[in-house]
């Protein structure tokens, strides 16, 4: 594949610069004057990429690689052809990330529909609102009455800002979200289609019904945080949802109302996570997963994808299973399930 005219490479970066900015060392110091231009994995790299390697499963891909630079641990460095220039660290992957942004800082933020900053002539922006320098607000976009958004931030096409929502700097919303009853930290990003501040869902059954519960209170955001296309938010009933700093949430995640997610939490797709449920910090949880309200998830907690969690979980224990179970438990259980379906098989007829 040639290089995206979306992501188009970078005017060059010498090896020598990138190695000091990642923390790298560049084996051969005399390769410090190539030049890379983009990311690419290994087995179509061509002159100007660089890429980066785990695992010496990686070898057979090198047959086809000609990359100008590969970035990996020390101890893999014998197995990288003599032509690629070669960087080493501790973490790879993390410095293949920072390498990415570097080549390729378009590609961090959502995508602008036009290329031109400023509010566009389509765009409502209420009186009231407050606009620091540097905004974009892209075409059909609506900012609502004493909103208030940070410097350097970007607002999508067709994006909803609602009234009294607080944005702080650099953030960006992708085109066809909506934000109302929140307020965001800096340097957040909601991508296309995100729901954020709707109102979360209480109902008090009765023999004729149900009547609606009233839902007053916020999502507070903080800082760092990326939230997925689709994703939905719902504000807190009387209290907040609160998403704590850095934590990353995929694609059509549902988060309830009066949920509370800590620091550095990472949630894959098709979460749903039910009302006032509380998520520690560092935690991991695996795609089409399903949380139980009112329970409470410990710090650095790791949950497998497709599983049930319908019990608090301890600091530091991974889960997995329907109803989720210490994971040693979870795959001894599909183990015995294997066996039992073997034997079936191989009875009598």
């Amino acid at each position: 594949m040639t290089h995206s005219e979306f992501f188009p490479p970078h005017g060059g970066m010498r090896l020598d610069d990138l190695a000091a900015a990642l923390n790298l060392r560049l084996i051969d110091e005399s390769t410090g004057d190539r030049l890379v231009k983009a990311v690419s994995p290994i087995y179509r790299a061509k002159t100007g990429d660089i890429c980066y390697i785990l695992s010496r499963r990686s070898r057979s891909e090198f047959e086809t690689c000609e990359a100008t630079a590969v970035i990996c641990d020390p101890a893999l460095a014998s197995i990288v052809p003599p032509h690629v220039a070669v960087l080493v660290g501790d973490n790879p992957h993390t410095a293949f990330a920072r390498a990415g942004a570097l080549l390729h800082p378009d590609a961090m933020q959502p995508i602008a529909t036009i290329a031109a900053s400023g509010i566009h002539p389509s765009a409502y922006v209420d009186p009231s609102a407050v606009l620091e320098e540097d905004v974009t607000v892209e075409p059909m976009a609506v900012i609502g009455a004493n909103a208030r958004i940070g410097a350097g931030s970007f607002i999508g096409a067709g994006a909803v800002i609602g009234q009294s929502v607080k944005l702080g700097r650099n953030c960006s919303i992708a085109a066809g979200a909506t934000i109302i009853c929140a307020y965001l930290g800096n340097r957040v990003i909601i991508h296309n289609g995100a729901r954020i501040g709707q109102d979360g869902f209480g109902y008090a059954p009765h023999r004729a019904g149900m009547d609606k519960i009233v839902q007053i209170g916020r999502v507070i955001i903080q800082d760092d945080v990326e939230i997925g296309a689709n994703t939905t938010i719902d504000r807190g009933t009387m209290d907040d949802t609160v998403i704590g700093e850095g934590s990353k949430i995929d694609n059509q995640v549902q988060i309830g109302h009066n949920v509370r997610i800590g620091r550095h939490t990472a949630i894959v797709a098709k979460v749903g996570i039910a009302g006032s449920a509380r998520i520690g910090d560092g935690v991991q949880i695996g795609g089409a997963t399903a949380i139980k309200g009112h329970i409470t998830i410990g710090d650095g907690v790791q949950i497998a994808a497709f599983s049930g969690v319908t019990s608090d979980i301890p600091p530091g224990e991974k889960y997995g299973g329907i109803p989720a179970r210490p994971i040693k438990a979870f795959l001894r259980d599909m183990a015995e399930i294997m066996m039992k379906s073997d034997r079936t098989k191989g009875g009598p007829k």
